[in-house]
Formats: structure tokens, C-alpha cells, sequence
């Protein structure tokens, strides 16, 4: 039986993938796994330590060795980071390892999101705006791409969003299940 089995949500910083990710992960009773927390706890260190000492490079690199082996797993949420979407072999593999869920944000609550927020290295800037412009600019058409879904989350609440997903998921399951069904049923003879 095929299934989208995993759920994976893309976006910019501040568009909720790890809040919207956990309570996702609670509704429907699957593992959240996040990205750069992953990393976090392999390393031992923070996200803007490793900007610091491998620069964004080498976070990339450690990025998509993380994603490789989460997309392993079945069953589960995994929220990545905002530029995890960058690499062409990131978006080949996110695209095969489920359900693609694009939380989209406007710079305005992206600000407001990240604010005090000192764990975020690109945005440590005199110019936050502006770099979450540019972010947004490159980044918004390979999101786009590459998700099966788009879920607006300024205009809808996180229990809405949850909500809005969890019903996607199922009911793309139940087709897939229905046509697996179909497809193993004995064929009379023509």
C-alpha cells in the first residue's frame, strides 16, 4: 500500500512550521521531527554557532545530510528550515518524502514572529525587512514549486491551519488506499 506517509512543511522563518508542526504531529499521532533541531542535538551546538565556525555553506551541507536521513522515516512531521529549499537536491528529496505543505507568511509577520528572536543568523542585520524581502523573493518560487499545499498562515489561526492539513492528509490517504485496493482486485477476463 502507498500512502503519503510523511508531512513535510515548508516556508520561511516565523511562518509557524515548528508550531504549526508539533500540534499537526499531536492531531494526527506522528513523531515531529524539526530539521535544525536535529542538527542542533547532533552537533551539540546552536544553529548561528555553526553559521559562525562553517558559515552558511557549511550548515547547508549539514542541512541536507539531515534531510537524507529524516526523509528515511515513515509517519512522521518534519518541519525544515526556511532556505532548505535552495538546494535542487533538497526539493527532489523533500518532493519524494510526502506531502509538501507550503506555510506562507508575509514579511510583516515575519518581522513580528522573529523579532527577539536571536537564533536566526541571516537575519542578524541592520536591515531585517529587507533581507526577509530578499529571502522571500528567491525563495518564494521554489516553495511554490514544490508544494502539494499552501496554507496562509496570517490570515488563519493555528488550530485552523492544523485543521486545513490534517484533512488534506487524510483524505489524500484514503484516495491513495482506495486506488490501492482497486488496483489488487481480480480482473475478470475481457
Amino acid at each position: 500500500m502507498t500512502q503519503t506517509s510523511n508531512i513535510i512543511l515548508i516556508g520561511p522563518m516565523g511562518a509557524g512550521k515548528s508550531t504549526i508542526g508539533r500540534q499537526l504531529a499531536a492531531a494526527l499521532h506522528l513523531p515531529f521531527r524539526d530539521s535544525d533541531k536535529e542538527i542542533e542535538k547532533r552537533t551539540g551546538v546552536d544553529i548561528p554557532t555553526i553559521f559562525e565556525f562553517e558559515g552558511e555553506e557549511g550548515f547547508r551541507n549539514r542541512e541536507s545530510a539531515m534531510l537524507e536521513e529524516l526523509c528515511t522515516e515513515q509517519g512522521i512531521v518534519l518541519a525544515t528550515g526556511g532556505g532548505a529549499v535552495m538546494r535542487a537536491q533538497n526539493r527532489a528529496l523533500l518532493r519524494n518524502c510526502g506531502l509538501v505543505v507550503y506555510l506562507k507568511t508575509s514579511v510583516k509577520t515575519q518581522l513580528r514572529r522573529t523579532a527577539r528572536d536571536r537564533n536566526r543568523p541571516l537575519l542578524q542585520t541592520a536591515d531585517p525587512r529587507a533581507r526577509l524581502e530578499e529571502l522571500l523573493r528567491i525563495r518564494d518560487p521554489l516553495y511554490r514549486e514544490l508544494a502539494e499545499l499552501t496554507v496562509d498562515t496570517d490570515r488563519d489561526s493555528i488550530r485552523k491551519a492544523v485543521q486545513e492539513i490534517s484533512r488534506y492528509y487524510r483524505m489524500k490517504n484514503k484516495d491513495r488506499i482506495s486506488q490501492d485496493d482497486s488496483s489488487t482486485e481480480p480482473q475478470g477476463d475481457s
